[in-house]
């Protein structure tokens, strides 16, 4: 659970230079599935966010002055992607249509909607670290469409499995969240 650890860290150091830039970002994938249910589940091989595409320079500055470079990867205007220490971070970008709806920023898929309420999940915390993410019902139905949205992308075990504990934990919430 090294990997954990350090990831964990990197989430912290995230949410600060977040903070400290002005800048709001949301867990996506398999650690906001863990910060929803409070406890590291698996192994993840990165860390997932979104942020606003607006907000792509502070976040930019903010992460290369902690020492994050910069990867090569989609366009800029969809996705930014960091690593520091041998860890990447993906920062799917955000923006809002003309009814005031959370979109993609960019791309192909640009200003096509994400799942209404996606970003009105309370934070979310794994031991002391308290960080925003996506609701659990907007990661369940990203788990499920993703093969849809993107022909050619397998269903993954691991998606299954979250979706299954993602279920579980919302059954539960009113008996274990506080």
């Amino acid at each position: 659970m090294e990997r954990s650890a350090l990831q964990l860290r990197l989430i912290g150091e995230t949410v600060e230079i977040a903070k400290a830039s002005g800048v709001e970002v949301w867990l996506r994938g398999g650690w906001a599935m863990d910060f929803f249910i409070g406890e590291a589940t698996r192994d993840h091989e990165d860390i997932d966010w979104f942020a606003w595409a607006d907000d792509v320079s502070a976040l930019t500055d903010g992460l290369l002055r902690s020492g994050s470079e910069l990867l090569p990867g989609p366009p800029a205007d969809q996705q930014l992607d960091f690593c520091k220490q041998d860890v990447e971070s993906s920062f799917a970008l955000l923006d809002k249509d003309r009814f005031g709806r959370v979109v993609v920023a960019g791309g192909p898929w640009a200003g096509e909607p994400w799942p209404e309420g996606m970003l009105d999940a309370p934070p979310g915390r794994v031991g002391p670290l308290r960080c925003r993410i996506i609701s659990p019902r907007a990661q369940i139905e990203i788990k499920r469409m993703m093969p849809v949205w993107v022909p050619g992308r397998p269903r993954r075990r691991k998606d299954a499995e979250d979706i299954t504990r993602l279920e579980a934990a919302l059954r539960g919430q009113g008996t274990r969240r506080t």
